[in-house]
C-alpha cells in the first residue's frame, strides 16, 4: 500500500513538473515572439525615420535647388536690361535697377517703367561703413519715430554720423502722415538732414500687390533694404517704436572689430522680431529674395529663422538647436543695444507689450 502511495506521488510530481515545463516553454516562446514582433516594429520606424530624413533632405535641396535658379533668371533678366542700355548708367539709374527684381515676383509691376521709392529728403550719401533702415507706418494719436529718431541721432559720435547714413521709409499712403513726419524731420533734425546724414523716401502703394499687414511688412523691409544696399558696407534694421543703448554705435563697431572670423551670417544687436539685426549689403540680395520668395507664408523674423535653416542647418534641426551649434555662424550681442517701447501696433486696437530680456 505504501509503494503505491509512492508511486502516485511520484507520478503527480512528474505530471506537475511537466505541465509546469510546458507553460514555461509557452511562455518563452510567446515572450520570445514579443521580442521579435517589438524588434521588427523599431525597425519598421528606423526605416520611416529614415525615409522622412531623406525626404527632408530632398526637399531642403530642391528649395536650394529653387533659390538658385531664381537667382540666376533675376541676374539674367537685370543683365538683359543693363545690356539694353547704351549709355553708362547713372548712380540713380544703378540703384533702380536693383528694384527690376521686383517684377520677377510681382508681374503687376511689369509695366511699370520705373520701379524705385520717391526720395522726400537726400543729398545721395554713400560709401559710409553703416547705413541704418527705419520704415515707419501710421500709428494714429500714436507715433514712437520722434523718440526713436532722438534716441538714434544723439547716441552718434560727430565721426560716427559722419561715418552713417539712417533712412526713414515712410511706408504709407496717407499723406497727412507722409507731411506729419517731413515736418517733424526737418524741424527736429535739421543739422542731420543738412549734412546727408538722414535720409526720408516714401514708398508709392502701386509697389503692394495687396495690403494684408504681415505681407506688407515684408516688401517694406525689402525695398528699405534694396534703397540702402549701395550706400554702406553693412546695413542694420531698425524699427520705428525703439530706443537705443547709449554709445550704441561705439559698442556696435568694436563688436565688428572684435570678431575673429568673417563667416557670419548675421549679427543679432537685439533678440526681439527683426529689431537690430545687422547684414552685410553685399548679402542684401539674397535675403530680399528669399523674403519675396515666401512673403505671403511667415512674417519677415520667422522668414529670417528660415532661411537660417535652409542654408546652415541639418535637415529636420529646429532653430535654437541649430543656432546654439552655429554660435560662430549667427553672433549675438549681450547685452541687446536695442529695446522695443511701442505698445500700439499700427493694426487698430492692438496693444503690443514685447520687450527684449537681454536689454
Amino acid at each position: 500500500m505504501r509503494t503505491k502511495q509512492v508511486n502516485l506521488l511520484i507520478s503527480f510530481v512528474a505530471v506537475t513538473l511537466f505541465s509546469f515545463s510546458c507553460f514555461c516553454i509557452s511562455r518563452l516562446t510567446q515572450t520570445y515572439n514579443q521580442l521579435i514582433s517589438c524588434r521588427n516594429h523599431v525597425l519598421e520606424f528606423r526605416e520611416t525615420m529614415l525615409h522622412l530624413k531623406n525626404k527632408t533632405e530632398n526637399n531642403r535641396q530642391e528649395l536650394i535647388k529653387a533659390l538658385n535658379q531664381m537667382k540666376y533668371e533675376i541676374t539674367q533678366t537685370m543683365s538683359r536690361s543693363l545690356d539694353e542700355k547704351m549709355v553708362t548708367p547713372s548712380e540713380n539709374e544703378t540703384a533702380s535697377n536693383r528694384f527690376e527684381a521686383l517684377k520677377f515676383f510681382f508681374p503687376h509691376l511689369r509695366k511699370v517703367a520705373r520701379v524705385y521709392p520717391d526720395v522726400i529728403i537726400g543729398k545721395g550719401k554713400r560709401d559710409v561703413t553703416f547705413a541704418l533702415g527705419i520704415s515707419t507706418v501710421n500709428r494714429g494719436a500714436h507715433s514712437y519715430l520722434k523718440q526713436t529718431l532722438n534716441s538714434i541721432m544723439t547716441r552718434m559720435t560727430p565721426s560716427e554720423e559722419k561715418d552713417s547714413v539712417v533712412i526713414v521709409s515712410i511706408a504709407d499712403s496717407n499723406e497727412d502722415y507722409l507731411k506729419s513726419v517731413v515736418d517733424m524731420i526737418m524741424k527736429r533734425f535739421r543739422r542731420q538732414v543738412k549734412s546727408g546724414s538722414l535720409e526720408v523716401i516714401s514708398v508709392p502703394a502701386f509697389l503692394y500687390p495687396d495690403r494684408l499687414w504681415h505681407m506688407k511688412q515684408v516688401l517694406d523691409f525689402c525695398i528699405l533694404m534694396l534703397y540702402a544696399q549701395s550706400k554702406a558696407m553693412y546695413y542694420l534694421q531698425l524699427e520705428d517704436d525703439i530706443i537705443a543703448r547709449k554709445m550704441y554705435f561705439t559698442k556696435m563697431t568694436d563688436f565688428l572689430h572684435n570678431i575673429t572670423s568673417n563667416n557670419w551670417f548675421y549679427i543679432q544687436f537685439s533678440v526681439l522680431g527683426f529689431i537690430g539685426k545687422l547684414f552685410r549689403t553685399e548679402d542684401l540680395p539674397g535675403f530680399v529674395h528669399f523674403f519675396l520668395m515666401f512673403y505671403k507664408d511667415k512674417p519677415i523674423d520667422l522668414l529670417l529663422e528660415t532661411i537660417f535653416q535652409v542654408k546652415m542647418c541639418d535637415p529636420a534641426e529646429n532653430f535654437k538647436e541649430c543656432s546654439k551649434r552655429q554660435k560662430h555662424i549667427l553672433l549675438q550681442h549681450k547685452p541687446s543695444l536695442f529695446q522695443h517701447v511701442g505698445i500700439h501696433s499700427s493694426l487698430p486696437g492692438k496693444e503690443q507689450y514685447y520687450k527684449d530680456i537681454y536689454y
